[in-house]
């Protein structure tokens, strides 16, 4: 038997023949290749262990290692792995899933369509809205609002609505129609001249860019309750109340992209539930299996269910493994992990103690600008100036420099260049989360000192 590959060995390999998600040939040269994982911990192939920073991609909420999602898999392979789920055919997996949603998804929202992550659930919202506005007689709106430092995912229509411009020079022209207004970060929003309150003055930024780009061509405005890979942006209690607002003033969609913030993250089964408000189309993935199979979706309002229901045309929207069944057992499995574990309630209280510890261990730094977040999800801002906000050039690499220093503490997880974001399982223990932030503590010395 030939003896397992080093790290360094499988590395080798890896850069003969693949191509990775956002790949870079010098970021990749020192790459860790994952064999195993435990909880709330990933092992390399030479052996060592890392805390799982960010829960993989912001996914593997009930931990790694769990039987009973491998279960449900196994079961439903037995028994019919896969079928087509186009007009004309179903599967009990997907029917009981969507069935489950109905009662958890806000309250107007009764309806689902299932893709197999969160790009795909965003250009799906895109065609339905779209659809949607020909239906009433309006086929003119179909202008897409979003918000800078947004993600809702790298295929070509999806690309264009995330606000991060590193995504965009390889391949513009983007598809024109999409805008973006500043996202309502507290830490970087300028104090309102009018004397408003920063988050009303913060969603009046959609209002004046739909009279820019006219109220008759916008569809829909997108937004992350909580913006994730974007930094960890969390809005003031009074922004989405006044979204919703200016949304049913000039009839336009509001679409919740809960990809990242869905089932449980931020102490709340849906993340709008915080701000008491609900959107006319969801979008979830990642933690609707909590990583182990590759499942997304849309959840639609009953008005614009109906209103597709109710036409006399096909909706010509299709992806091969919609309500793909395997990935629906497991989804319904980890729908009873989250209820039989109490892990929203998990999230919440985890993650007071874990802001609690960031604020305890980092505000004092004079490199830490900002510490934040909801539930388990948070955010370090480090800056070369904490009077100014100044942060360093982009050629200082506080990304690289922070991720090699956290690596060597044994944590992973990602940065959104000088932005640490935090999301670990929501199972983790407070003594690992205890771990994690003595790692980001002590990483930050070693980029930045004492």
């Amino acid at each position: 038997m030939n003896a397992p590959l080093s790290n360094s060995a499988f590395i080798d390999k890896d850069q003969q023949h693949m191509i990775h998600p956002l790949h870079q040939n010098a970021g990749h040269a020192n790459a860790r290749v994952w064999v195993k994982a435990e909880g709330s911990h990933l092992i390399d192939a030479d052996g060592n262990r890392f805390i799982d920073g960010l829960s993989c991609l912001w996914n593997v909420s009930c931990g790694h290692g769990r039987q009973s999602l491998v279960d449900a898999a196994t079961r439903q392979m037995q028994q019919m792995a896969f079928c087509s789920s186009y007009n004309g055919s179903s599967n009990p997996p997907a029917i009981e899933l969507a069935d489950r949603l109905s009662g958890l998804c806000y309250p107007q929202i009764n309806n689902f369509y299932f893709t197999s992550g969160g790009g795909e659930a965003t250009d799906s919202n895109f065609k339905l809205a779209r659809s949607y506005w020909k239906a009433k007689g309006k086929p003119e709106k179909t202008r897409v609002i979003a918000r800078t430092w947004g993600y809702h995912g790298v295929t070509f229509a999806a690309m264009c609505a995330t606000g991060i411009a590193g995504y965009w020079p390889s391949f513009e022209p983007r598809i024109p129609g999409f805008s973006h207004i500043p996202a309502p970060d507290p830490y970087r929003y300028p104090e309102p001249a009018d004397g408003s309150s920063p988050g009303i003055a913060m969603a009046n930024e959609l209002e004046k860019e739909i009279l820019k780009q006219g109220p008759e061509t916008v569809a829909m405005f997108i937004a992350e309750p909580v913006q994730g890979a974007g930094g960890v942006i969390v809005p003031p209690d009074d922004y989405f109340p006044r979204i919703r607002e200016i949304c049913d003033q000039y009839q336009v969609l509001f679409v919740a992209d809960e990809v990242i913030t869905g089932f449980g993250r931020t102490g709340k089964l849906f993340a709008l539930e915080h701000y008491g408000v609900q959107p006319d189309l969801v979008q979830f993935a990642k933690s609707i299996t909590s990583g182990y199979l590759p499942l997304g979706g849309i959840g639609i309002s009953d008005e614009i269910a109906s209103t597709i229901r109710g036409s006399d045309k096909p909706w010509m929207h299709a992806y091969t493994y919609s309500g793909h069944p395997t990935t629906c057992a497991v989804g319904l499995a980890t729908l009873d992990y989250i209820e039989n574990e109490k892990l929203v309630e998990q999230a919440a209280s985890k993650g007071a103690y874990l802001l609690e510890k960031l604020h305890a261990e980092l505000d004092g730094h004079p490199n830490v600008g900002d510490v934040r977040g909801k539930g388990m999800m948070c955010g370090v801002e480090l800056v070369e100036d904490k009077a100014s906000k100044s942060c360093y050039p982009p050629e200082w690499g506080v990304g690289a420099k922070m991720t090699s220093a956290m690596i060597a503490e044994g944590v992973f997880t990602r940065m959104r260049s000088e932005v640490v974001c935090i999301a670990p399982p929501l199972t983790t223990a407070e003594a690992t989360l205890d771990e994690l932030v003595a790692g980001i503590r002590a990483a930050i010395v070693t980029v930045f000192g004492e």
